[in-house]
């Protein structure tokens, strides 16, 4: 992805100083609970041995602790030897203040740099992926073992379908490998030597969780029994494996 973010608005249609929650809506706060116990329920069939067990990684993003330091980009440029320029993921900065009112803080009249958040913008990691829906040549396709979608750059053609179909516009093309890119988790680079991905490993602030779905005793299994949390375009329908814990202010 382009560093300039504006070129490919990562949300098209919201406006500036939008409400973070409503930027971040597409399901209601509670669904990605019924599905942290849905999880625990095939764990349990599993065990009984009724279905196959299998990974189903995703990732939790929480706005309330990320300060946009930007070392999870760095890192993850690092371990993905990434070409200057481009990114598997970014920060996209926003407010929580509503425009045209006195901010709280300063009690100036809101263009004022005293309230900011972040929104991860990265690879949603689709269930029902779209670009691997369109891609003619299979080289976008999920992973058989983890069930991450990712990419084959022996078989990538360079035909750009997946970016045009990907409705969260965070797919790209690696300027210096000239095939598509997304961000997969490390799973080549760490996810395959049992590492955790390089953006998690690198956030000092616990922003980022990371695990199997499917696993009832995974920290982001745990962490979405017990916590609200959103996901971008879900009515969609593409069932995005990542999350985001949106910001909460506490009244005094």
């Amino acid at each position: 992805m382009s560093k300039n973010i504006d070129r490919r608005t990562f949300l098209a249609g919201t406006t500036a100083g939008s409400l973070v929650l409503l930027t971040l809506g597409g399901c209601k706060p509670g669904d990605d609970k019924k599905a942290a116990n849905t999880a625990v329920q095939t764990a349990v069939a599993a065990e009984s041995g009724s279905v196959q067990p299998h990974p189903v990684y995703g990732m939790v993003f929480d706005q309330n602790k990320c300060i946009g330091c930007g070392e999870c980009k760095d890192a993850c440029n690092e371990a993905n030897n990434l070409p200057p320029g481009i990114s598997r993921l970014l920060l996209e900065r926003q407010t929580t203040h509503i425009p045209g009112t006195t901010c709280p803080i300063c009690g100036g009249p809101g263009d004022c740099d005293c309230e900011r958040v972040y929104v991860r913008v990265s690879c949603q990691q689709c269930q029902d992926a779209p670009c691997v829906r369109v891609c003619p040549t299979g080289a976008a396709h999920r992973d058989p073992k983890t069930n991450i979608v990712t990419l084959d750059p022996d078989r990538c053609v360079g035909c750009k379908y997946c970016i045009a179909a990907c409705p969260y516009n965070v797919r790209f093309i690696n300027s210096q490998t000239k095939v598509a890119d997304n961000c997969n988790f490390c799973l080549d680079t760490r996810l395959s030597k049992g590492l955790e991905p390089a953006c998690v490993n690198a956030c000092r602030h616990g922003a980022l969780y990371f695990g199997d779905l499917n696993d009832p005793q995974s920290i982001i299994s745990r962490l979405l029994r017990v916590k609200d949390t959103v996901r971008i375009r879900a009515h969609l329908g593409t069932d995005p494996n990542l999350r985001y814990v949106p910001v909460t202010k506490q009244g005094v």
